[in-house]
């Protein structure tokens, strides 16, 4: 742990989104630096036809290169990725990505949850977990093994969140490192980003 800030040394940042996710995640990665050095991985939940828009969209706002997650490529630094539309994205223990077709969780595929799961067993005390707006439970479970394996949890503040449930659910099962609006979620990672360089 870095001493001066007691901030952690962190090697991934994941983030899962549901409704109003979108203006979330832009405002959190838009101000991100060009050449910002760790992947973010991110899961977020959209109606079927909005879905193949995502990399566009924030590939023209965002300065990291922008991927959707494909099956058996390694997580690389410095990149911005989206779970594929239909499919579960995991981080495996050699921190590459795995995608599968299992259930449904809380109606949803890709799940926050099988992500969150994934990457704090592959990262450990190393892995940053962010739960940002959302209308289901999605998220909560992944974010108490994030917290068990040490990893940094931060969750959105229900009260400036456009949709309050899924944050509000992550609080009601667990205590996180951090509560913060949005702007505050912005700046934390820059500051963990400046800690891993």
């Amino acid at each position: 742990m870095n001493s001066a800030t007691g901030l952690p040394s962190i090697e991934a940042i994941v983030i899962g989104a549901s409704a109003g996710g979108v203006e979330a995640l832009l405002s959190i990665l838009g101000p991100l630096r060009q050449g910002f050095a760790l992947p973010i991985i991110v899961v977020l939940h959209l109606p079927g036809e909005r879905r193949s828009h995502l990399v566009d969209v924030f590939a023209r706002r965002v300065s990291l290169p922008v991927l959707e997650a494909t099956d058996k490529t390694p997580v690389e630094a410095g990149t911005l990725y989206f779970a594929t539309p239909g499919y579960h994205l995991s981080v495996e223990r050699d921190r590459s990505f795995s995608l599968s077709l299992e259930d449904r969780v809380h109606y949803s595929r890709p799940a926050i949850d099988f992500l969150f799961e994934s990457a704090a067993d592959a990262y450990g005390a190393k892995l940053a977990a962010v739960l940002l707006t959302g209308a289901n439970q999605d998220g909560a479970k992944g974010m108490s093994q994030v917290k068990q394996h040490g990893g940094l949890t931060i969750v959105q503040d229900p009260g400036e969140a456009q949709v309050a449930t899924m944050p509000q659910a992550a609080l009601n099962i667990l205590q996180p490192d951090h509560i913060l609006p949005i702007r505050g979620i912005g700046r934390l990672l820059v500051e963990l980003e400046r800690i891993a360089c």
